[in-house]
């Protein structure tokens, strides 16, 4: 993905006048927009052009947004930002579990999601100019390879893990600190910064991804193994070159 100076969005919302506004907000901050009302219209566009991130509603006709950030993580890492109902909890912690980025609850002050818009591109390209700068880095533990340029985690096999870029980010800061004990909120520093805001319950969701991806026993981590009242900790031995 490459990040530009207007970013495009592709928001994909039923609601015409709730998307109007976001467009109209959008555009009016020195972003490009797209709309699309449902799954079928955004694989279109997808289709058709490039795009730096995705608002997507869950409430949609068809196929719902969960369904549809379920499916565009097995192939795509787009950043995605999920809007759900503001009174269901349940929706934004699903909405995690398939790979979404960020949430906002309806109604929601625009300028709130703009915030949000521009907190996730920041971190996106935050992460991939530490990839450029770290061009030779490659982490090797347990016959996994993280390759840091190209953002990549390679099995035993070599064959590649899909993550999301979350999950990478949160992993990146574990392997980088082996034997370390880190707490939620340290992780949350390091891999968002002062944008984590909303984010706190986050950091289990994505250990919990990661482990399904990674451990032999999900359920019995050797890898990442969570310390009581602590947090984290990547404990197997690391090789970096």
């Amino acid at each position: 993905m490459t990040m530009t100076a207007s970013p495009h969005i592709l928001v994909v919302e039923d609601d015409r006048e709730i998307a109007s506004l976001v467009a109209r907000y959008l555009r009016a901050n020195d972003c490009r927009v797209s709309l699309a009302a449902n799954g079928r219209d955004m694989d279109l566009h997808l289709a058709e052009g490039r795009f730096d991130l995705i608002v997507l509603d869950l409430m949609l006709p068809g196929e719902d947004g969960l369904a549809i950030c379920r499916r565009l993580r097995r192939s795509n890492r787009i950043p995605i930002i999920i809007l759900t109902a503001k009174g269901d909890p349940l929706d934004r912690i699903i909405g995690l579990e398939m790979g979404a980025d960020d949430y906002i609850g309806k109604p929601f002050d625009p300028r709130e999601l703009l915030a949000r818009v521009r907190a996730v591109l920041r971190r996106v390209r935050d992460a991939a100019d530490a990839a450029n700068e770290k061009t030779s880095r490659r982490h090797t533990f347990e016959g996994f390879t993280i390759d840091v340029a190209a953002r990549r985690l390679a099995d035993p096999s070599g064959a590649e893990i899909a993550l999301t870029g979350a999950e990478f980010d949160l992993l990146l800061a574990l392997v980088e600190r082996p034997g370390r004990v880190l707490s939620r909120d340290r992780l949350l520093d390091l891999t968002q910064g002062r944008t984590a805001g909303p984010f706190e319950r986050s950091v289990d969701i994505l250990v919990s991804r990661i482990r399904r991806k990674m451990e032999q026993d999900p359920h019995r981590p050797e890898i990442i193994k969570t310390v009581r009242s602590g947090g984290y900790m990547f404990a197997v031995d690391v090789e970096s070159t």
